[in-house]
């Protein structure tokens, strides 16, 4: 007789292993890079054998693509509550103070690092990066033309782009700068950040 499959359960329990598999690599990837690290490794620190990480994950690429994807959810994420809200400018001027936390977080900067590093040197981590960078620039386009229109501007798409571009390179500098600098103030920074999105968004074409 046929066993039963609860497929209520199953996709539930899925999902926490990739995520469970997804922070065990990203630990060994933030100790060893992508290269020093191999999926013996990231099944010791996962706590499960091998033949279960290739169930979930076909190879170390794949766990990146994993990764990569599920950054990528949450910036969408955030860029459509912006967007949502009553008074977009005020909103993403506050939720500047979660960009600047998270890429203030070592661990995540260690590890967003490592993944343009090997984006450098492979050709197919790299399409995985571009491809969300770019679905990410897109939904921010998207939050500042409704923010832009919003407040009587008309601007040119290659205005918007760069616009989106200095915001881009803003949040992600960051992650150099916390580990050049582990001791930079934190509250200072969240503060200039604030003011410096607020003049960008109130900027005259």
């Amino acid at each position: 007789m046929p066993v039963a499959i609860d497929h209520t359960t199953e996709a539930p329990r899925a999902e926490a292993r990739r995520a469970q598999i997804r922070a065990a690599a990203a630990s060994c990837f933030r100790q060893h890079g992508f290269h020093g690290t191999s999926i013996a490794q990231i099944s010791k620190a996962a706590g499960m054998s091998t033949g279960h990480i290739y169930h979930y994950f076909e190879n170390k690429e794949a766990i990146i693509a994993d990764i990569v994807a599920q950054d990528l959810e949450r910036a969408l994420t955030l860029t459509a509550e912006m967007r949502s809200a009553r008074d977009v400018k005020t909103a993403m001027v506050e939720r500047a103070i979660e960009g600047v936390e998270h890429n203030l977080d070592p661990s995540a900067a260690g590890l967003q690092l490592e993944i343009l590093a090997e984006a450098a040197r492979n050709p197919h981590i790299a399409d995985i990066v571009r491809a969300a960078d770019q679905a990410c620039r897109d939904s921010l386009a998207e939050t500042l033309r409704a923010q832009r229109q919003a407040a009587g501007h008309q601007d040119s798409e290659a205005t918007l782009a760069g616009m989106v571009e200095a915001l881009a390179a803003m949040f992600e500098g960051l992650r150099i700068r916390i580990i050049r600098n582990p001791g930079l103030d934190r509250d200072v920074v969240v503060q200039m950040f604030r003011r410096m999105v607020h003049d960008l968004l109130t900027q005259t074409p």
